[in-house]
């Protein structure tokens, strides 16, 4: 399990390295969306600059598993990340729902490794 969760995080790095990249620089060509929620949605998210400072805890998180340095960090600003990917797609634009579906399944697994630093998250607390 252990290497299963390492190449995970290698994937995982890899992905939001590269997509975060393109939402700050750009490179990877955009088709025109068709009119609809998406488009909107889209449209809110780039006029705002919103899309910037996804990438930017993209690009800081991929970092972050790839030098396998802070991954419960990572982890968390990524959970984050890909719930909002994961209802976009659910909502809006169900043709991503593989991708979404991988990046999550990834997330998973590299979250059962280190599971241990979620504890504390997970356990009832009383207040005295």
């Amino acid at each position: 399990m252990k290497i299963a969760a390492t190449i995970a995080r290698y994937l995982l790095g890899i992905i939001f390295l590269f997509f975060g990249s393109n939402l700050l620089f750009h490179f990877l060509p955009n088709p025109p969306m068709p009119p609809g929620p998406m488009a909107d949605f889209s449209t809110a998210l780039f006029t705002t600059h919103y899309i910037f400072i996804v990438g930017i805890f993209q690009v800081a998180s991929a970092i972050l598993l790839l030098i396998n340095r802070y991954i419960p960090l990572a982890l968390t600003i990524l959970a984050g990340v890909i719930i909002n990917i994961d209802l976009t797609h659910m909502l809006m634009a169900p043709s991503g729902l593989p991708v979404a579906a991988l990046v999550t399944i990834l997330w998973f697994l590299v979250f059962y490794q280190y599971r241990t630093a979620f504890y504390h998250l997970f356990r009832p607390h009383h207040a005295q």
